[in-house]
């Protein structure tokens, strides 16, 4: 066991949960209407907790035990031959499953950004538990825990395709098969309130460094920059929102330069331990001008009520990451390269292998679970809730004394 190794970790895991708790919660809460703030935050928090227990139960040993090609061999059903002494490389395994318990929450909360205000709390919680056992925790495996992808020599050094493509497809699907929220996209208000996004935004900027910094695994120059890359990214996408905002409206909103912050963190991330500090800023230039187009296309070209932008976002700057890291990884200072005898052609071959692949299976995978899950509880709101907020409605509480 390496003592530097597992204080980065430990500390990496916490910026990993801050990240959900409280960070997306407020991200999310802020942009909704006040009526449905506290719906969101519920949301996040019910599903972490239900995400741990499941991980604990069955996800880790599906993502990380035994070498088969599509799952893994659930030897480590309940945490099972995990004791104090056990290791996993450097590490104790149980701060590794721990940290990547971390991703387990975000990462199904993630689309939760796409069903706000219209959705039955119950739906949430049955849609989440299956996605995390059948979506998230195969492809956990077939990338970072040995299985196909990983034998062909993708690249996802922090989650592009594992968090971001998964749960940018799967909530488009659960949008559309839900439906818009009352009076898309005409009537839709602005979000009640914008410093409390800006916050949570801070917030999953931080936590982003124990995200892709924290992936190295250990602490060491890898890890270091991991950081530098994932800092000029973000700070590089939110410059081109802003830049865009004014040439297209005359006034930068708080909002859109979070969201582009958003849309460079989602991009950087698989190519985070691969890129130098020039295709760390090239990915921000790259993950701000894409997502920004692709938050108008999704909205208001197939009009689907996506609505707080995770398939433009977080899908779409996933993908633009983990495809342009075939190109990225040897440009200028600080970039690993590509392995012996590998081409940049070849490399995004396989990239894109792994994009579309995922995809499918996600888009696949989703739409049973929203069917099973629509037969069992249900799946939306009825209008009088709607209405009414589901703070209200369905927690008896409200945000605010109004």
């Amino acid at each position: 066991m390496s003592g530097a190794d597992t204080a980065w970790i430990l500390t990496s895991t916490a910026l990993v949960l801050l990240m959900t708790l409280p960070g997306l919660g407020l991200f999310y809460a802020g942009l909704v209407q006040a009526k449905n703030a506290l719906s969101v935050l519920m949301h996040c928090i019910a599903i972490a907790c239900l995400a741990s227990v499941l991980w604990f139960v069955v996800g880790y040993s599906i993502a990380f035990s035994g070498d088969g090609a599509w799952l893994g061999n659930f030897d480590r059903l309940f945490l099972a031959g995990i004791d104090r002494e056990t290791l996993s490389g450097t590490l104790p395994e149980s701060l590794f499953a721990m940290f990547q318990m971390t991703f387990a929450i975000i990462t199904p909360a993630l689309m939760v950004g796409a069903f706000v205000e219209r959705i039955k709390f119950g739906a949430v919680m049955m849609i989440s538990a299956l996605w995390l056992l059948i979506v998230y925790a195969p492809t956990v495996h077939w990338v970072w825990g040995g299985g196909w992808l990983a034998e062909m020599g993708v690249i996802d050094f922090a989650g592009g395709i594992v968090v971001h493509v998964t749960a940018g497809v799967s909530a488009a699907v659960i949008a559309i098969m839900l439906g818009s929220r009352k009076g898309f996209p005409e009537r839709v208000l602005p979000p009640h309130a914008p410093w409390m996004v800006m916050i949570g935004a801070s917030l999953l900027w931080v936590g982003w460094f124990g995200f892709n910094a924290g992936s190295a695994v250990a602490a060491d120059q890898n890890a270091g920059m991991a950081m530098l890359v994932t800092h000029l990214s973000a700070a590089t996408a939110s410059l081109v929102w802003v830049v865009i905002e004014k040439v297209k409206f005359g006034k930068p909103s708080l909002v859109g330069l979070v969201t582009g912050t958003i849309a460079g963190l989602a991009t950087i991330t698989p190519a985070s331990g691969s890129v130098g500090p020039l295709g760390g800023v090239i990915l921000g230039l790259a993950g701000g001008f894409i997502c920004y187009f692709a938050v108008d296309l999704v909205k208001h070209k197939m009009n689907i009520d996506d609505s707080l932008d995770v398939l433009a976002v977080h899908g779409v700057g996933g993908a633009t990451g983990t495809l342009l890291v075939a190109f990225l990884a040897g440009v200028g200072s600080g970039g690993t390269g590509l392995g012996e005898g590998v081409t940049a052609g070849s490399q995004f071959v396989v990239q894109a292998t792994g994009v579309i692949a995922v995809g499918i299976w996600s888009v696949v995978a989703t739409v049973v679970i929203v069917l099973v899950t629509k037969a069992v509880v249900g799946l939306r709101a009825s209008e009088d809730e709607e209405t009414e907020g589901l703070d209200f409605a369905h927690h008896g509480e409200s945000a605010y004394k109004l």
